[in-house]
């Protein structure tokens, strides 16, 4: 009887997110988002890949088949029990074996397992082929982001952060989207996408900085766990140029909700040119470690930094939210010794929801640091410098 109530409850729940889902998109005007979810949305994403659409064949394929044996048991169980009831004169049969009935309901099962095991194995097998990539990128899972490193293939070198778009957080900080506002990628759209070839054998290699993660684009068929101190892999192959979207599927913290992805394929030609604009923007980009900043220029390199990377959580204000502790007024910030704050950058508090930001350059490090030691009420006049930084990693 309980499992009854249970299995009501469940389609009573599916049923009231369906129509809460179908309310919010009334109200606030939602599209189907290319690439990603759509609008009472009940089948799988539309899928850009050969190991995606095996999967939806083997979704509907388990599904028809459990449906029909469903079907077929109670029919049979309900059959029975009408057909032989007490009331019409039947009386219960008193047996104790059948070698028969024993022989029949082994094999039938046994050839059902078989008949679901083989097209499952096939699909898995090939999910777990990672050989002969064209691309091999590594992605690190951290709270509350992802990093990218292309480690072989066309742009080799190329490594950049991809966070919530700055606009879409704060807009989600201010309850979400107004009525008169489509947003059809509400909290999927990202500041850095990772771009990919079409038609290319992508290798994905995931690992994480803090805690588990989850890389999962439904649309290609992926999802693997980034795990700390291990590295796990898989891959894709997408067919059709166009833009992909999944996010986090491991809860990760309070900010799991904000750690979108978004793939976007591009034809080979566009993506040689994106390599080399990139590799451009890397070049730009490079420090000399030992250069000596002034304070005014350091202050305006870390308010860049800040408006990037810290802003989404410990605001404009320096105030901070909820649990996120305010830079305002610190004891960190403006304690003495730059090195108590350049310690928490490169080491993080995962206890306190901190991330660790070592995987920023030590220029940008010690310009953030800077910056947050002279904003705002905090006016310590320290200057920092990326030697302090390097200095403080050994």
């Amino acid at each position: 009887m309980n499992s009854i109530f249970n299995k009501l409850a469940g389609v009573l729940l599916a049923l009231g997110a369906w129509v809460s889902t179908a309310l919010f998109s009334a109200a606030h005007a939602v599209n189907d988002l290319p690439g990603g979810p759509a609008v009472n949305q009940l089948n799988l994403q539309i899928p850009a890949t050969k190991v995606a659409e095996d999967q939806a064949w083997l979704h509907w394929f388990m599904l028809i088949l459990c449906t029909v044996i469903f079907v077929a048991v109670f029919t049979v169980m309900f059959y029975s029990i009408w057909k032989h009831r007490k009331s019409v004169g039947h009386k219960a049969a008193n047996f104790h074996e059948s070698v028969t009935v024993e022989i029949v309901w082994t094999v039938i099962p046994f050839i059902i397992v078989i008949l679901m095991a083989l097209p499952a194995t096939k699909v898995v097998v090939a999910m777990k082929d990672t050989t002969n990539a064209d691309l091999t990128i590594k992605v690190t899972g951290m709270q509350w982001k992802w990093g990218y490193d292309y480690l072989k293939g066309e742009g080799e070198g190329i490594g950049f952060l991809s966070a919530l778009d700055i606009a879409q957080r704060e807009m989600s900080s201010n309850g979400g989207p107004k009525k008169s506002e489509v947003v059809d990628d509400y909290l999927l759209k990202v500041d850095n996408p990772l771009v990919v070839p079409v038609n290319q054998k992508i290798r994905i290699i995931t690992t994480a900085n803090d805690v588990i993660h989850a890389w999962f684009v439904p649309a290609l068929g992926i999802q693997q766990a980034a795990i700390p101190g291990f590295v796990r892999d898989t891959w894709f192959l997408a067919e059709k140029v166009g833009d992909y979207y999944g996010q986090c599927a491991q809860l990760c913290g309070k900010e799991h909700a904000y750690m979108p992805i978004h793939v976007k394929v591009v034809s080979a030609a566009d993506y040689s040119s994106w390599v080399g604009s990139e590799k451009k923007k890397m070049a730009a980009l490079a420090d000399d470690p030992t250069k000596v900043w002034s304070a005014e220029d350091m202050f305006k390199r870390g308010e860049k930094v800040y408006a990037t990377n810290c802003v989404a959580c410990h605001q404009a204000h320096g105030k901070g939210a909820g649990p996120i502790k305010p830079l305002d007024g610190s004891a960190v910030v403006l304690d003495a010794d730059k090195g108590v704050q350049i310690a928490v950058l490169l080491s993080g508090r995962v206890n306190l929801g901190m991330p660790t930001w070592k995987q920023l350059s030590d220029t940008d490090i010690a310009a953030v640091v800077t910056y947050t030691k002279n904003n705002w009420s905090n006016k310590t006049g320290q200057l920092v410098q990326p030697a302090d930084v390097a200095a403080a990693r050994h």
